[in-house]
């Protein structure tokens, strides 16, 4: 693939800082010592007190529900976007929450805060809002209603590591953050998550629920002796105050975190800068290049078409099939989420059809591999190709 979605994400000075871990006489494998300080200094990076690193992504989109069901037990809604990845709408799901979708800003593809708060009712427990692509997707106006009406905002920033909103990075605005370093995005662990807060109640709880909901994982002396008290008939090291999941990672997730961390703000740098390269160059007459850019640190580039056209979206994907040029249709997560199977009986026959800007996406849209080590040249011939549709 002349053009792929990623490349050269894992670099050889991540491997060698394994390596040299491996080399110990009896090196730790599982979570440990190079776990926490991946935690300490990624809270330190992002601007939170507490950090928790998980397995995945989608793991951290779980515990995040999983800690909004322990607040409310009785269920409710939660408001999601449609054009999203899988699990986050799925996570709300397994956690017995009723998912209400609110359609996107086309210039931001999260979803739009008017849609958002018209979507609001006594029935809702939080606002799960991605931060799509790179995208920022908040305003201060939802920030201040969403205070005003005491409705957690939780952030997805799985694909916008960086981007910022008045300053501040996305992930420290809201009650609870997630991100995913899994291999396409701006830095990599292989596998991996983390959920991050500035709530300490949320921070011993995730703790507990990364491992079997045990007491011990807390890090709260008193916390743990209350458990204890309160259940003298147990085993002081094997009290599990949730029914929970494992989603530990491990040292080598640790490290690989420690060494890319260093170059994350040079990523961010270079992905900016490709991507306006990127929308100076491809066709404005075809396609959307009218993109929120302030904070934003892009995860691939957006190539959207800016009106329905059913035959240019097939010479589109003939064109960069034969330039071995990689793409997803529809966007993130194969655009909206809403026509999927696993929603069937959950949502009403033809609720898809109610989201337009979403439905535009999916069929209209695309997005294609941006990454640190895309040369200038590299850029302007991917243009050419998708200009010459």
């Amino acid at each position: 693939m002349k053009y792929p979605l990623m490349r050269n994400n894992i670099l050889r000075e991540d491997l060698d800082a394994v390596i040299e871990h491996l080399k110990q006489e009896d090196p730790i494998l599982t979570h440990g010592a190079n776990v926490r300080a991946f935690e300490a200094e990624w809270s330190a990076w992002l601007g939170v007190k507490y950090s928790v690193f998980v397995n995945s992504g989608a793991s951290a989109n779980l515990l995040t529900m999983a800690i909004l069901k322990i607040r409310h037990p009785e269920g409710g809604e939660v408001i999601v976007p449609p054009l999203a990845w899988v699990s986050d709408i799925a996570s709300v799901l397994q956690n017995g929450f009723t998912p209400v979708f609110a359609d996107i800003d086309p210039r931001t593809l999260g979803m739009d805060p008017a849609n958002i708060l018209a979507a609001i009712t006594d029935k809702t427990r939080a606002v799960f809002l991605t931060h799509v692509q790179g995208f920022n997707g908040l305003t201060d106006e939802l920030i201040a209603e969403l205070t005003r009406r005491n409705v957690p905002l939780i952030e997805d920033v799985c694909e916008s590591h960086g981007a910022t909103h008045k300053g501040k990075r996305l992930g420290s605005l809201g009650w609870i953050s997630n991100f995913s370093y899994y291999y396409a995005h701006h830095m990599s662990t292989i596998e991996g998550g983390m959920v991050c807060t500035n709530d300490p109640e949320v921070y011993q709880q995730v703790r507990m629920l990364r491992s079997h909901g045990m007491v011990r994982e807390s890090n709260d002396n008193d916390l743990r002796s209350a458990y204890q008290t309160d259940n003298p008939e147990l085993n002081p090291d094997f009290i599990f105050a949730y029914a929970a999941y494992n989603t530990r990672n491990t040292e080598i997730g640790g490290i690989m975190g420690r060494s890319q961390l260093k170059r994350l703000d040079r990523i961010v740098t270079r992905r900016t800068e490709n991507l306006l390269r990127f929308l100076t160059h491809i066709d404005s007459s075809k396609y959307r290049t009218d993109f929120k850019l302030e904070g934003s640190s892009n995860y691939a580039f957006n190539l959207i078409l800016k009106h329905p056209d059913d035959d240019l979206v097939q010479r589109l994907m003939q064109k960069m099939r034969e330039s071995g040029v990689e793409f997803r249709r529809g966007s993130a997560g194969g655009g909206n989420q809403i026509r999927q199977p696993y929603l069937k009986g959950i949502v009403p026959d033809g609720h898809h059809l109610k989201f337009p800007e979403t439905e535009h996406v999916h069929f209209y849209g695309f997005y294609i591999g941006n990454f640190p080590d895309l040369k200038d040249v590299e850029v302007d011939q991917l243009c050419a190709i998708l200009n010459s549709a």
